[in-house]
Order: C-alpha cells, then structure tokens, then sequence
C-alpha cells in the first residue's frame, strides 16, 4: 500500500504522525551543541541563546574567511604575496596559506609559460624604401617580482622597446639586404637590442625567440616599388653590358699600345745598334788608314766602284783596242728572264718580249755612240 495511500492514514512527509520540524528550532538545537563545546550555558538557559549563535556565527565566519587565505602553486608558478599592496614574499610551488583578503593578496605567475606578441609596423630603410614588416615576438616572465612592479604595463613596454630595435635594425639598412642576405639577420639583432632594453628598465620579461613572417612592401605603394625595382634592373644591365664592354675593348687597346712600345724600342735599339757598328767600322778604318793612308784610299776606292757598277747595266770596254768586239748582252738576257718569270704569274707574257727588245734596240745604239 502506497505511503500517501487514505487507507494508510500516513503523511511521507510528517515524522510518526507529528507536524513539520520547525527550522528555528534546528538551528537553535545546533546553537545549544555549539555553545556547549565552546563553553556556552547549558541547554536549559534559554535567554543565552541568542547572544551564543551569534558568537557562533561569528566564530563561523571566522573560520571561513581564514579558508580563503589557502591556495596552491603549480610547478611552472610562482606566487607574490602583498601585503597591504606592498610586496612581502615569492611562494614557491606547493599549498600555501596567506592572511586573507584584505590583508594580502597573492598573484599568481606562470614563469614557464611562453607567450605570444604579434608586431606589424610600416617603416623605411637606409635607401628611403617603404616596407611592411609582420613578426611575432615569444617571450617569458622570468621575475614575477619585476613583471609586477617595475614597469606599469609590460606587454606595452615590449612593443615599444620592440618597434625601436626594429627601426634601428631597419633603418641602417638597403632594402636589397633586408629582403635578401640580411633577411636573417633581422630577428638576431633585433633580438638582441631588445633585451638589453628590457633588462635596462628591469621589465622581468625575457624574450626567447623573434620569428619573422613577413618582410615586403605595402599594398599601396606596390605598384611604385615595381616601377622603380624594374628601373634599378635596367640600369643594373646597362651597368653590366658597359662593364663588359670596358672588359674587352680596354685590354685590346692596352696590347696595342703595348706593342707599339715594343715596336718603338726594338726600332730605337736597331737604330742605336746600327748607328755604333758603324761607328766602329769608322773607327777602325780610321786606324787602317792612318797606318797605310794610300793603300787604304785605293782600297776604298775600289770597293765604291765596285758597289756602284754593280748595281749598273753599263758595260764599260777600252776605246783603244782594236778588231773586233764579240758582243754579249748580258743585260737583255738578264731582263728578258726577268719579263718571263713575271709574265708568267701575271699573264702578261706575251707583252714583255716587246718591251725588252725595244730597250735592248735602244742600249746597242747609245752604246754603239759611246764607242765610236
């Protein structure tokens, strides 16, 4: 049979058939326990009760707000208790307990934790170039102590301090290193100078790395930077073809004076080298003669004769001999040998004859003159 069943005559909700258990009652038999253990008057002593429970709650109060002073550090934590807004200790890992709110109060540090800090800046370079530079700064909070009190808003303080070491970094270069060779370099001495800043003005922040996503120019100046990249490839190419121009044109010409110089100084020696043998030909002639001055005239006599009749067709015979003169002209034989061999490679044979005949006719008759 059901408990709310009529038959029974039973309420689930009564105790033995009694009325509903007054709530004012409970507290104040838990008051009574209380006070009880706490030393309070006994349970008869009913105008103590009202002071009592509130002694209690009190106490309860008490209790619960010294439970808020508990609280637990992590491994990678550390914990700055303050105390009256002035900084007390650094807790390390582990359950800790400090004087509850308001006394002190505790921050809460992860000091292994690397976080993030997006930088997009627009500046310009040594060669007055407009870039765009996108990058991402990892860091930690090394010093809970300093990352609290020694700067006012640390985040801020890092970009600041990182956009001045970027613009020193940028601002001493062309943009053909930035975007070229020196591109990773950037993140190195960026790096670098911000931590020492940041150590300077004691921020607890130490940065672990610098990564560099994007280095190129801005959309709006896209158009312009090509314009003007495309002119400095022309006249890198111009420079080049001139260059190579120079390369070819200038040794050429300093072999040709080169030789010219040799030319001039093997014609000075041969000159000079002439010019001294006969000089000494001279000399020693000069001795000859002084030792036998006639024979050596007759000599030399003799000898320019002997070179100017050489070099003649004239045949010179003794007027005052008598019978008669066989006639050889060796002259005209000579000539006559001299057309063929030319007329041969010329082809012009056939002419030559004619000619040395008429030259031959015309010695035999001037000769024939002289001797008569």
């Amino acid at each position: 049979m059901a408990w709310n069943d009529s038959g029974n005559g039973k309420n689930p909700w009564q105790r033995n058939g009694d009325g509903p258990t007054d709530l004012d009652q409970i507290v104040q038999n838990w008051q009574r326990r209380l006070g009880k253990i706490f030393g309070g008057v006994g349970g008869g002593a009913r105008r103590g009760n009202s002071g009592g429970g509130g002694m209690v709650l009190a106490i309860l109060l008490l209790i619960a707000w010294a439970f808020t002073g508990l609280y637990r550090i992590d491994q990678a934590e550390r914990g700055v208790v303050q105390r009256f807004g002035s900084y007390t200790m650094t807790t390390l890992p582990g359950l800790r307990w400090h004087y509850p709110f308001p006394i002190e109060t505790v921050d809460v540090v992860n000091i292994e934790e690397v976080k993030d800090s997006k930088f997009r800046t627009e500046m310009l370079t040594s060669d007055e170039a407009y870039l765009y530079i996108d990058m991402t700064v990892q860091y930690r909070r090394t010093d809970p102590v300093k990352y609290l009190f020694a700067v006012e808003d640390p985040e801020t303080i890092l970009g600041d301090v990182t956009e001045s070491a970027l613009r020193g970094v940028v601002g001493t270069s062309t943009l053909e290193l930035l975007i070229g060779e020196r591109r990773e370099q950037i993140p190195a001495r960026t790096m670098g100078e911000v931590q020492q800043t940041l150590e300077s003005y004691g921020a607890g922040i130490t940065v672990t790395s610098i990564n560099l996503e994007k280095v190129d120019y801005p959309p709006s100046v896209q158009e312009a930077v090509d314009d003007t990249q495309k002119a400095l490839n022309d006249a890198r190419r111009y420079q080049l073809e001139a260059q190579t121009f120079a390369n070819d044109i200038v040794p050429r010409a300093r072999g040709s004076a080169q030789r010219v110089l040799q030319d001039a100084e093997a014609y000075r020696d041969k000159i000079i080298a002439d010019a001294e043998g006969q000089s000494q030909r001279f000399l020693a002639l000069l001795a000859e003669y002084k030792r036998a001055p006639r024979v050596t005239r007759d000599r030399l006599y003799l000898e320019a004769i002997e070179e100017v009749y050489g070099n003649s067709n004239k045949i010179i015979i003794d007027s005052e001999g008598s019978g008669n003169l066989l006639y050889l002209p060796i002259d005209q034989l000579i000539n006559n040998s001299s057309s063929r061999a030319a007329g041969s490679e010329t082809g012009r044979s056939a002419t030559a004859p004619v000619t040395t005949d008429t030259q031959s006719e015309a010695d035999t008759s001037r000769e024939r003159r002289e001797r008569e």
